[in-house]
C-alpha cells in the first residue's frame, strides 16, 4: 500500500516554509527557558542560516505557535527601557513534538512488547 503524502507521519509544525524557524524557536526556548520575543530573536540571529531573520518574522511565528498551543505566556517582566515584555515558554505539547520528531517510530515499534503496544493502541483509539 502506497503511503499518502498528506499522512506522512511528520508533525505539521515541522513542515513547510516555517519549519526551520519553528524548530529554532523551540530550541531557543528549550535550552534557555523563559525568554521574550526580543531575546529569542537575538539568540536566533547567532544561529547559522538565520542571521538575517527579521524581528517581525520571529514575532509572528511565536504568536502563531502560541495560538497553536506550542508556546505559552509565562509572565510579564519590565525591561530596562521601562516597558513590559511577555516572557514565553514551551508547553508540554511542544516538548512532545520535539521528541516525536527526533525518534524513529520503526525502532520504537521493534523494541516494545505486546502489552505496551496494546496500551498505546487503546490510548490512541480513545482519541479518535
Amino acid at each position: 500500500m502506497a503511503k499518502d503524502k498528506r499522512n506522512s507521519g511528520r508533525i505539521s509544525v515541522f513542515k513547510g516554509r516555517e519549519a526551520r524557524l519553528n524548530r529554532a524557536i523551540f530550541q531557543a526556548l528549550a535550552i534557555k527557558g523563559l525568554q521574550t520575543i526580543y531575546d529569542i530573536h537575538k539568540r536566533l540571529r547567532t544561529m547559522r542560516g538565520l542571521r538575517y531573520t527579521h524581528y517581525g518574522n520571529v514575532n509572528k511565528r511565536v504568536r502563531d505557535l502560541q495560538y497553536l498551543g506550542y508556546v505559552k505566556e509565562a509572565r510579564v517582566k519590565s525591561t530596562k527601557a521601562g516597558f513590559e515584555a511577555t516572557e514565553y515558554e514551551l508547553t508540554t505539547r511542544a516538548y512532545l513534538a520535539l521528541l516525536l520528531d527526533s525518534i524513529n517510530l520503526e525502532d520504537v515499534l521493534n523494541r516494545m512488547d505486546e502489552d505496551l503496544a496494546s496500551e498505546i493502541l487503546a490510548a490512541i483509539a480513545t482519541l479518535t
